[in-house]
């Protein structure tokens, strides 16, 4: 058949109309990102404050912020910008050439340059560049990329052929019927760029802000009307207002939870985990679902020999041998190549005549000489066969059926005797070595493995039962009604890639976190809708840019190395929340008594920026300390945090209160080493309430990293120094240091003793 081409002039004309055939990719900016840092309630904060330092004229109280603010910032943009995958989006997966007739005459043009209504040639290795109606032609696609089916397809004339297909065998001629994001690959792109996974910890943030704001906020207007009823002049008064709000502000909480999350991705990266978003590093900690594709990731995505069903009196190598003699290694059929590694050494005769395989007869057909004369052999489609044979397999068939597998029929016929029926040659798709003890492991954890495929649902079920899920197994048709419950789950079948991106969705509205892993386009929707989207090896680029991890080498234990680390860094960061949280409600009550109790305010702006450097920039050592993952998914409860954190304030604030109060009104020192005792004694103690809360249990019992032990030397030392030589505050003596440490560490040591039942009661660092 003879297909008329477009003209140069009609293809300018239309490709004007619909623009190239590629998908645009949507890149942020540097300087937007860097920006994003900034623009924040945090940050927002902090700007406030600056702002009311400079309109005061203090000049060095507003640098101090300004360089706590802009060190913040820098931490998180560094560290993003390092994690940020250099995966290029999908405009290279149509950077390839064609074959397209025009001007009635067959040329090589770009593919971006395609357009509806061009002809096309296609053959075996090519990649589709568009969705084609195919007039012409007889081709085996492998388009497992797109669909999730494990075995190529048969597609001939009337038929249609993906974009981002591959072409396994055959060739065929056909007409253009979509490019770009019209194609059933840019559909699912753009599917893509409208998902969004939910940010718990962005959230998390917000809360914990709200909480301390609240808090700070009564005390400092309680504390500003009464020291202005007082008389207290403008500058205390204000001077006390920008404190507290300095003070209710967990400035390096973002960047500590970057950085712990930075150092994690190096951790896994050295594993063979690269992370393409941090977030995903703080989700997966949370992950209790995890919505596992089974083309390429449970399976090999690779025809194995599964089984052979032989006729009476027929052997299993006798049928093997027979289905081989009719395949051929030139037709490059996945069938015919695992027959021909399988089968055993040719003794049947000599091969006189081949027939490939037909879409008309679905069989192929084969002729060999044997000293008893001409035998012909024919494998192919069991009803096919039968119906040469007049014999039907029957339980044998719908046994193997069931299991799963694509089934081939196979039969003999000697000189111009009747076709004889010799038995079943069962094709699976072979089941990792490794992924059964992965799901076993994920599910120890509390991860609960949920199989997503394209194939039916018998496969699914069987699949399922060898990998050791558990559950019911359903149609993807289940997901369209809302009121279907998911939980007792194990499998879903027949999706498409509005199906996996509607289940992430479903699960997400039940309150689940999900992860879904998975290696084609079709699994980009779902990965990116996810808060823990895991690309797998040889994922196409599509999946890899909407991941938020990809692992590099081959099976899947590697996300079983995904979820502990980031249950690590949960732990870590929880840390480092818990003291946060004491400090701030320790530290506005602390400066509140002065006011309260003396009609005047004890410390200085000066003196809280240089805090919030000592204690909250330099405790983000705590992101290297040593953490134990938890054995069941973590979550952050800002109620937790808060009722543990006053838990321990309680007694570490008594103790600073009461060297507050003996300090003033027994030894009477002045306003100016007052102010360098609460200092101190505010320094010291935000480093012994990190060993108070890193664990559940006795904080001598758990050996703390090397770097965390420096930082807090490191941060005391910094602490005396200014101290002794009356640097930025006035000096007081070191017998006077000695005693307030001493005080902070009878508090600790209470604090330590009185954590334990609520932190199991609320489930902070209970393992």
């Amino acid at each position: 058949m003879s297909l008329p081409g477009l003209s140069s002039e009609e293809a300018v004309r239309i490709l004007r109309e619909t623009g190239p055939n590629s998908v645009p990719t949507r890149e942020e900016t540097w300087w937007a990102r860097l920006a994003r840092k900034f623009w924040s309630p945090v940050p927002w904060m902090l700007e406030a404050t600056a702002a009311l330092e400079l309109s005061l004229g203090k000049w060095t109280d507003a640098a101090l912020v300004f360089a706590v603010l802009v060190l913040n910032g820098a931490i998180g943009f560094v560290q993003e910008g390092r994690a940020r995958s250099a995966l290029t989006l999908l405009r290279t997966r149509l950077q390839v050439n064609a074959r397209a007739l025009r001007d009635g005459q067959w040329v090589l043009i770009p593919a971006a340059d395609i357009v509806p209504g061009d002809v096309l040639h296609v053959r075996m290795g090519d990649f589709v560049p568009a969705d084609l109606d195919l007039v012409e032609g007889e081709v085996l696609a492998d388009q497992s990329g797109l669909t999730g089916e494990s075995l190529p397809v048969e597609r001939g004339a009337d038929s249609s052929l993906y974009s981002g297909s591959v072409l396994v065998r055959g060739e065929a001629t056909g007409r253009v019927s979509a490019t770009g994001v019209h194609t059933y690959f840019g559909r699912t792109a753009e599917l893509v760029g409208t998902s969004a996974s939910t940010e718990h910890f962005g959230a998390l943030v917000i809360r914990m802000v709200r909480v301390f704001v609240a808090l700070d906020l009564v005390i400092a207007v309680s504390g500003t009307i009464f020291l202005a009823a007082s008389g207290a002049g403008r500058d205390t008064v204000l001077s006390f207002a920008v404190v507290l709000l300095l003070a209710s502000v967990p400035v390096a909480l973002p960047a500590a939870f970057t950085l712990a999350g930075a150092l994690g991705a190096r951790k896994l990266a050295d594993v063979g985990v690269l992370t393409t978003r941090l977030s995903v590093l703080q989700e997966a900690a949370s992950m209790d679902v995890l919505c596992t594709d089974k083309t390429g990731t449970l399976t090999l995505n690779r025809l194995a020999l599964d089984r052979v069903a032989t006729a009476a009196g027929r052997s299993a190598e006798e049928v093997l041998g027979l289905a081989a003699a009719a395949s051929d290694a030139a037709t490059q059929d996945p069938l015919d190549l695992v027959l021909l590694d399988h089968a055993p050494a040719p003794t049947l005769g000599t091969r006189t005549a081949f027939v490939p395989f037909d879409p008309a007869t679905k069989r192929s057909e084969a002729t060999l000489s044997t000293p008893q004369g001409p035998v012909r052999v024919t494998k192919g489609a069991p009803a096919a066969v039968a119906t040469l044979t007049g014999v039907d397999p029957g339980p044998a068939l719908q046994e193997l059926a069931e299991g799963g597998d694509r089934v081939l029929a196979v039969a003999v016929r000697d000189a111009d005797g009747p076709w004889q029926y010799c038995g079943l040659v069962a094709f699976g798709d072979t089941v990792r070595e490794e992924a059964a003890g992965m799901l076993h492991r994920l599910h120890a954890l509390g991860v609960r493995p949920l199989m997503v495929t394209g194939d039916s649902v018998e496969t699914a079920r069987a699949v399922a039962q060898r990998l050791g899920i558990v559950g019911r197994v359903i149609s993807a048709d289940h997901l369209d009604g809302a009121d279907d419950d998911l939980a007792g789950v194990a499998a879903v079948a027949q999706v498409l890639p509005e199906h996996k991106h509607r289940l992430v969705r479903r699960l997400q509205a039940a309150g689940h976190v999900v992860g879904m892993t998975g290696d084609g386009v079709n699994d980009a929707p779902a990965l990116r809708q996810a808060e823990v989207g895991i690309a797998v090896e040889g994922a196409a680029d599509v999946a890899k840019a909407a991941a938020g991890a990809v692992l590099t080498r081959g099976g899947l234990t590697d996300v079983v190395a995904l979820v502990e680390e980031s249950r690590r860094i949960h732990q870590r960061s929880l840390t480092y929340a818990l003291n946060v949280s004491v400090k701030k409600i320790e530290i506005p009550i602390l400066l509140a008594l002065g006011v309260f109790a003396w009609k005047e305010f004890v410390f200085t702006p000066l003196l809280m920026a240089l805090l919030l450097l000592a204690n909250d920039v330099m405790s983000m050592a705590i992101t290297t300390d040593r953490a134990t993952p938890s054995r069941a998914p973590n979550s952050w409860r800002v109620g937790s945090i808060i009722a543990g954190a006053v838990v321990v304030a309680a007694p570490m604030l008594a103790v600073s209160a009461a060297v507050l109060v003996v300090a003033h009104d027994v030894l009477r020192v002045g306003l100016g080493p007052l102010q360098t005792v609460i200092f101190l004694t505010l320094v010291a103690s935000s480093q012994a309430t990190i060993y108070v809360v890193r664990t559940g249990t006795h904080a001598w019992r758990g050996r703390p990293a090397p770097w965390l032990l420096s930082a807090s030397a490191a941060d005391i030392a910094a602490g005396v120094v200014l101290g002794l030589t009356g640097w930025l505050m006035l000096p007081i003596a070191w017998t006077a240091m000695l005693a307030l440490g001493a005080a902070v560490l009878v508090g600790a040591f209470v604090a330590d003793a009185v954590k334990g039942p609520v932190f199991r009661r609320m489930g902070l660092h209970t393992g």
